[in-house]
């Protein structure tokens, strides 16, 4: 019995549409995670100016 050899193969699915498939769903995800980061009115409260300290609860 001769042993496998994987490089004479026919190149599957993957082989073929594999990395434009991983690479458009990741740039998919990016720009949705964009839009929704600018876009959607999320307030990330990143700025230290102007934020808002609590007093100490019953200090007298």
């Amino acid at each position: 019995m001769a042993p496998d050899n994987h490089h004479d193969r026919l190149p599957n699915f993957h082989d073929k549409y594999g990395t434009p498939i991983l690479l458009s769903g990741a740039t998919f995800c990016l720009a949705i995670w964009a839009y929704a980061a600018t876009q959607i009115g999320i307030e990330w409260n990143l700025s230290l100016v102007g934020r808002v300290i609590p007093k100490d609860w019953r200090s007298q």
